[in-house]
């Protein structure tokens, strides 16, 4: 559900009005909900409590160490899939050793930074990665946790730039190789596997494809056990939807009751990846018209924040709405919200019907997920402002990007090239 509500015309967060916000820090701007991250993983917790279990947030969906470190008070692990995002994790005050590491191309010294780190566990995705990490767990004379990650085959009927668990996926190992690499595990001396794992995608608004997907992990499981190889977890990832428009996922509620029915039985711990169901509704993206341009064909409403700011809409045409900071009363056009980024898909929505003048702001709902953490620095732009509402406190967690920071990283060459 939304995080944001009107007061007599104007739109807030908790009890801040947006409009207070944008005059404060300016536009783009992206403003997130404690209280309501606060509730998104409560809600998990508590879903999952008649069995145990560990949520680990997916830290790419908003890596924010703000917003890291409010997770890891509540008693969150964490998904990776980067050195990089460990060190967040580290910088944030999260415990490594509730941290998955998940991805498909792991450096050597990635790994040898998560191993240094003393992290939960690695989901190994390939037969290679597993002879990598194991040469470097023994150089460093560690043993140390790891669990596969299989490929169910399943579709997790989502976009197909964010499903991840069907043949032709880059993710995961396929089945008929799972057992086969199991064995060779034990003989290796620095690895202990103590789980298998499955991810198949991401705004999954219908239980069934995790219901397959569960189905295969536990016959899996079942012809471990026959082998004499036992495991301690299944990792489910994440994956389960919210609400943009009018998708209707299940309830957490719903989610964790069924599949605490399918675990019935199996004396496992489960692992839970939630990501986007945990900060999605929670952050907007404040955004300012500059033009109203008119043509024969369309209206357009240029605004400050483009493609490079909130990739959703140019990446998979993904809808988000897109509300008014004030109300206005006159009429209403059918408007194309367009960024200034010099590409033809820079927009951040279209054909809304909104009452607009130049200079209005805009709230683009339900950012909080995929928004800043796949922000850019193209056409040379700035990356906008965090800010975090806490009841009636803004709170500024990232600072607007400057000319400076662009420039920071480049060498000056002192010779002709």
């Amino acid at each position: 559900m939304s995080c944001l509500h009107y007061q007599q015309d104007e739109l807030y967060i908790e009890n801040v009005s947006l409009q207070t916000v944008a005059e404060q820090f300016g536009t783009p701007c992206y403003v997130y909900s404690k209280a309501a991250i606060e509730k998104n993983w409560r809600s998990f917790d508590q879903a999952f409590q008649a069995i145990p279990h560990h949520i680990c947030y997916a830290v790419k969906a908003n890596s924010n160490i703000a917003i890291l470190r409010l997770l890891a008070r509540l008693g969150s692990g964490f998904d990776i899939v980067s050195a990089g995002e460990l060190k967040r994790v580290i910088e944030a005050g999260g415990d490594p050793s509730k941290t998955v590491f998940s991805g498909v191309g792991k450096s050597a010294i990635e790994i040898e930074f998560a191993i240094q780190n003393g992290i939960y566990c690695f989901d190994i995705e390939s037969e290679p990665e597993l002879m990598r990490i194991n040469a470097i767990a023994s150089k460093l004379n560690a043993t140390i946790n790891v669990a596969l990650r299989v490929n169910p085959d399943v579709n997790p009927n989502t976009h197909a730039h964010i499903s991840t668990g069907l043949k032709e996926n880059k993710f995961g190992i396929e089945m008929s190789d799972v057992i086969p690499l199991c064995q060779k595990i034990k003989s290796m001396r620095s690895l202990s596997l103590i789980g298998i794992a499955c991810h198949i995608g991401s705004q999954i608004t219908d239980l069934q494809p995790f219901l397959l997907a569960i189905d295969s992990l536990i016959d899996l499981h079942q012809q471990l056990k026959q082998q004499d190889i036992l495991i301690k977890h299944l990792n489910i990832g994440g994956g389960l939807g919210i609400t943009y428009r009018d998708e209707k996922p299940p309830a957490i509620t719903q989610y964790a009751s069924t599949i605490q029915e399918k675990l019935n039985g199996h004396a496992l711990e489960l692992i839970i990846e939630p990501g986007r169901a945990i900060i999605g509704n929670a952050g907007v993206l404040l955004t300012r018209v500059e033009y109203l341009k008119h043509t024969q064909h369309k209206n357009f409403a240029i605004v400050d924040a483009g493609m490079n700011d909130l990739i959703r809409f140019a990446l998979y045409e993904a809808w988000q709405n897109i509300l008014p900071l004030k109300k206005r009363h006159h009429e209403k056009k059918l408007y194309d919200i367009a960024g200034p980024v010099c590409e033809s898909s820079d927009f951040l929505g279209k054909n809304r019907e909104l009452a607009l003048e130049a200079n209005d702001l805009l709230a683009v709902d339900s950012a909080g997920a995929y928004g800043f953490s796949m922000s850019s620095n193209y056409n040379t732009r700035y990356r906008p402002a965090e800010v975090m509402i806490d009841d009636t406190t803004m709170h500024l967690i990232r600072r607007r990007e400057t000319m400076e920071d662009l420039l920071a990283t480049e060498m000056e060459i002192t010779s002709e090239l």
